[in-house]
């Protein structure tokens, strides 16, 4: 897969971290809130009929399912962080057209969906939705 543009959020699974209290164990039930581990919009055909990222004209974006690993860089300070698929998500229809710049760098529509703990190692729990760049791990 190729680098994959857009937008990366956090989100919270079971086994509490931080802000995130007790919650589920996603889809593939090996979510951890404590672990760098990620949501992916196309892990299953079930998966990718409620999050549509076709509908925001995403392309590429492959079927990879529970374990497969990725990694995210932060497009506003190079940060990279290697993750592993524990869920579907984010619903990228919900969010067609949203942007998330630094500066310059701008990215449109979420893409992937970050564990805290995988999210705090490459930018703020605080900004909460930052552009970035998505390839194979």
């Amino acid at each position: 897969m190729a680098g994959l543009n857009g937008e990366v959020s956090w989100f919270c699974c079971g086994n509490s971290w931080g802000p995130c209290g007790t919650a589920g164990h996603g889809a593939c039930g090996t979510c951890n809130s404590g672990s760098f581990q990620h949501a992916w919009p196309n892990t299953s055909d079930g998966c990718y009929a409620i999050t549509h990222p076709d509908t925001c004209g995403i392309s590429g974006m492959s079927r990879r399912t529970c374990g497969y690993r990725h990694s995210t860089t932060n497009l506003c300070n190079g940060a990279r962080v290697v993750t592993s698929i524990a869920d579907c998500g984010p619903q990228t229809d919900l969010f067609c057209g949203e942007r998330a710049c630094c500066g310059g760098t701008c990215a449109s529509n979420r893409i992937i969906d970050l564990t805290p703990a995988a999210f705090s190692s490459i930018a703020s729990l605080n900004a909460g939705l930052i552009p970035c760049s998505v390839n194979a791990g």
